[in-house]
């Protein structure tokens, strides 16, 4: 059974279908992309499926439950992280207070406790602190952990924003953007970082990325969206050639080596 499947899902704005009828499926420990041109629908997508927007039609399954239209916090328990494509870090906390505030959900102390600074929970927060220090490190941020998070290059700031998330204990991770700002060894960091969250963390990775590079080299499974609808599927050896994938990205209609002959 997939872990996330998409049956036929729109979002309309106005009239205006931003998302039409799309369909997919992907199966958990996958790493995934999802790309398109810029407006194709591809941030619509994922909000669809984090519940900042309800789809007008459509089923949104994740681990074998429909979750459209729930809130984005129950989506979120249910094992659902993501990062933005815009940066939403809190600049003037540092690196590890960043991550540690993503969560204090699973503070098992009272507030009561909270507010007295009892034993319990002083010991939810050196059992946060720990785990956002061993994010920190997978990330390669660990040296980074007492500096303030605006002071951070823009790459490292979008990788913090990839241990946010996975403060979360998330099954499945969304990553908007991911490889943003990030000079081509950064790209290829992050290639290896995401490929460490799948084998070693067992993460399914869903990725929206216009950096073809870090799209072909770690995704296994690319599904391409052009004006809020499917034109192609497949593995990125497909994609490279593919007819409409070509269309939408270079306004050619069939792969370049064929046009030349």
């Amino acid at each position: 059974m997939s872990l996330l499947e998409l049956h036929a899902v729109d979002k309309i704005f106005g009239g205006l279908h931003a998302v039409r009828a799309v369909s997919f499926q992907v199966e958990k420990g996958a790493i995934f992309g999802l790309i398109g041109p810029n407006g194709a629908g591809k941030t619509t997508l994922f909000n669809l499926i984090t519940g900042v927007y309800t789809p007008e039609h459509g089923r949104i399954s994740f681990a074998g439950k429909n979750i459209a239209g729930l809130k984005p916090a129950l989506i979120a328990e249910r094992g659902i992280a993501r990062t933005f494509q815009n940066i939403r870090v809190f600049r003037t906390m540092t690196v590890a207070e960043n991550v540690m505030v993503a969560g204090h959900h699973l503070h098992k102390a009272s507030i009561a406790a909270a507010m007295l600074r009892t034993r319990s929970y002083e010991r939810d927060e050196q059992a946060l602190a720990k785990r956002a220090q061993e994010l920190l490190e997978i990330l390669g941020l660990a040296e980074l952990a007492g500096e303030v998070a605006g002071s951070l290059p823009y790459g490292s700031q979008r990788r913090l924003e990839i241990a946010r998330g996975l403060m979360l204990s998330p099954e499945l991770l969304l990553l908007d953007e991911p490889a943003a700002g990030m000079n081509s060894q950064e790209a290829r960091t992050l290639n290896e970082q995401i490929r460490f969250l799948r084998d070693q963390l067992g993460l399914t990775v869903i990725l929206v990325e216009h950096n073809m590079a870090v799209v072909m080299n770690v995704c296994e499974t690319i599904h391409v969206v052009d004006h809020g609808e499917t034109i192609a599927e497949g593995s990125p050896a497909e994609i490279k050639v593919h007819p409409k994938v070509l269309a939408a990205y270079l306004g050619e209609e069939q792969p370049a080596d064929e046009a030349s002959s």
